[in-house]
């Protein structure tokens, strides 16, 4: 049990009684130490303690966003000689001074992660020094350059490094990709996010001599085209990921298709030239497991019943097709019957999507997470999706046609539901927030944002029952006043999000009363802006 608890309520464990604070000094308890979970308490004198007490044992340390921190902690961190998995994103204090410290004492070390940090080719030059590293991310480290990625292969270099994260490295270059290649040949998952830099020679002069990549993702890069798939082409992918691109064709679906028997996890969403050809491109791969093709707006039923019914479909487990507007309950009916391991669908603003199509959905055994998003589905789908009583997840944003009584059906039936978003739902009002409180007792995460005629009774509920919530947000609930934020201090022990922006009744005093111990808060008074649909009173 004291595994899962973070290091503050640890330390109040100890206090208990002498056997708890025995059990608290049980070496395997400090194995893995993660100060990120309490990383606005983490200072100097805190790390330095902990890891000289418990420096031989040390295996995975997480510092990430731990900005407090300065040379005493990076020297301490030398000293942990056993230290396997070290992450040091977004410590502002890092500099290659801090990493020549740690690089002298942990060579051991297989992952390291220090994105958002200040490194520069000072700290690239020191990696050769951990020769079993197999994991880097310099993700969003801008001031290192092509010079310094040529370290990778000096001496005895990175050669064992398997997976490599760039996201946001815009300063990177061809030459710097061609560095990387001669240094890390062994490379099989590669992240390149954020980088509208990236063009295919990048791609090209990185395949010529890495050609064990099995998992490349390129989200935010619009020049790569199909020539960086005819590349990608010599590697037997399992799994490839790009967004936002206007250049890739149906081409890229045929390479992977001839190419990538193998491939698994397909993420090709907001690529605005994919088609139903492409889907049928690929119908016949036999383990696709995820695909994402949400944005291709250019998809219809053409494309998902022959790729549902293709090769793929009995095993899929993931499939995204939000903003698919051309899509139908055909698709989905197709998709009820054929997918019998299907645990995720997203048909968000699916608008040609109706009852009949969810009703089928309802015999899905597997389906757990859906998220049916301005459609035009009504209470009666609803119904449908609660009778197995599986659904985890559940999102009806915009669903003007859902009523109080259609999720009072739907939360009868499904007592484990965990995350529930009914934003922008103007038509609910507190009786929607009872039923899931009364019912889901297991509720972690719930958005009513946008609803005008939600009161403080409705927290009232939320308090009582939801005693795991995390995350809750009523932006624009013109109607809750401080009485709600004292309720939800009162029952809701584990919040830790809290969003409350356009809530004109709720003053800055009882925001800073009731909430200052929370991760996160959001807080406006002012009217609700007109997009929401309603004006200060509630008036649609």
């Amino acid at each position: 049990i004291f595994h899962y608890v973070n290091l503050i309520d640890l330390a109040r464990c100890a206090q208990v009684s002498q056997t708890w604070m025995l059990l608290t000094q049980n070496s395997s308890l400090w194995s893995d130490i993660n100060f990120s979970s309490v990383k606005h308490k983490a200072q100097d004198r805190i790390v330095v303690n902990t890891l000289q007490k418990w420096r031989p044992y040390v295996l995975r340390l997480n510092l990430r966003g731990c900005c407090s921190l300065h040379w005493p902690s990076f020297k301490s961190i030398s000293g942990c000689k056993n230290l396997q998995d070290l992450n040091l994103s977004e410590c502002q204090g890092l500099n290659d001074e801090s990493m020549k410290l740690i690089s002298e004492g942990c060579r051991a070390l297989l992952y390291l992660n220090l994105s958002y940090t200040d490194i520069t080719n000072g700290t690239l030059r020191l990696l050769p020094s951990f020769p079993n590293l197999q994991y880097l991310s310099l993700a969003h480290c801008r001031k290192f350059t092509d010079k310094g990625l040529l370290y990778l292969g000096s001496g005895k270099g990175c050669h064992k490094l398997i997976n490599l994260d760039l996201s946001g490295c815009i300063q990177i270059s061809v030459d710097g990709f061609r560095n990387i290649a001669n240094g890390c040949s062994g490379i099989q998952d590669l992240q390149i996010n954020k980088m509208p830099t990236l063009t295919d020679r990048c791609i090209q002069a990185l395949v010529e001599k890495c050609q064990k990549i099995t998992s490349v993702v390129f989200l935010d890069s619009p020049h790569l085209s199909d020539t960086t798939f005819k590349a990608l082409a010599e590697c037997k992918l399992v799994k490839v990921g790009t967004e936002g691109n206007n250049q890739i064709t149906d081409l890229s679906f045929k390479l992977m298709s001839k190419c990538c028997p193998y491939i698994r996890h397909i993420h090709m969403a907001d690529c605005q030239k994919i088609t139903d050809a492409g889907l049928k491109m690929i119908s016949p791969l036999k383990h696709i497991l995820v695909l994402n093709v949400a944005d291709c707006i250019r998809i219809s039923d053409g494309g998902v019943r022959p790729f549902v019914q293709g090769s793929s479909g009995a095993k899929l487990r993931e499939l995204n097709l939000t903003n698919c507007i051309r899509v139908t309950d055909a698709s989905v009916k197709e998709i009820a019957q054929r997918c019998h391991e299907l645990t995720y669908l997203n048909l968000h603003h699916c608008e040609n999507v109706t009852d009949a199509g969810i009703e089928a959905l309802g015999n899905m055994l597997s389906l757990i997470s859906i998220d049916i998003s301005r459609t035009s589905v009504s209470d009666m789908g609803l119904r449908a999706l609660g009778r197995h009583g599986k659904i985890k997840e559940l999102s009806i944003s915009e669903c003007k046609n859902i009523s109080d009584t259609g999720i009072q059906e739907f939360c009868k039936g499904t007592k484990s539901l965990e995350y529930c978003d009914a934003s922008y739902c103007p038509q609910l009002t507190d009786e929607a927030v009872k039923a899931m409180a009364f019912h889901c007792h297991t509720l972690t995460s719930v958005s009513i944002a946008g609803c005008p005629k939600m009161t403080d009774t409705c927290m009232q509920y939320l308090a009582a029952a939801c005693h795991y919530l995390h995350f809750l947000d009523v932006s624009g609930c013109i109607h809750l006043t401080d009485k709600a934020l004292k309720c939800l201090w009162k029952g809701c022990k584990q919040l830790q999000i809290l969003k409350m922006l356009y809530c004109r009744n709720i003053s800055k005093q009882a925001v800073s009363k009731y909430t200052a111990k929370l991760e996160k808060r959001e807080h406006s008074d002012a009217d609700p802006p007109s997009w929401l649909g309603y004006d200060h009173d509630g008036n649609i």
